[in-house]
């Protein structure tokens, strides 16, 4: 497993643009259908935009209609770490990320055409992409 990084709530201000801060230090959410990486589907990773930890494949993200990204599986099951939320009056399942404990979004089991019928349901602002180039791109 990856070190753990631990910030003062100052310095993750100073590191995170507001929204960012919002969202992952605040347990924030985004509006839906209003960020950048609802409707994206190039070949590509996502990593958390606090600690740089990639989180994501494009291979598993689909477009669920939420508003927000919306992905299968996590990379590797110990790059998230999933807890209890029953904030707002619902029962859900908030996920963080596993190496600076920020708030991505929520998992939920309401996605029965997938291959783990789950959807992790992740605010663009909390992910970084990096684009894969194909060979034919070169």
């Amino acid at each position: 497993m990856t070190e753990k990084i631990s910030h003062t709530e100052e310095e993750w201000k100073q590191q995170l643009s507001p929204e960012q801060y919002y969202v992952l230090r605040c347990k924030g959410t985004e509006r839906p259908f209003t960020n950048e990486f609802d409707e994206q589907f190039a070949a590509g990773f996502y990593s958390c935009a606090a600690c740089g930890q990639e989180l994501f494949e494009s291979q598993t993200k689909f477009n669920s209609g939420c508003g927000w990204p919306a992905f299968y599986a996590a990379k590797a099951e110990d790059r998230v770490t999933l807890t209890s939320d029953e904030t707002h009056g619902m029962k859900r399942v908030e996920v963080t990320c596993s190496r600076c404990d920020s708030h991505l979004g929520h998992i939920f089991n309401d996605a029965p055409t997938t291959p783990t019928g789950q959807r992790y349901c992740i605010n663009s602002v909390s992910l970084k992409f990096t684009l894969i180039e194909s060979p034919e791109d070169e």
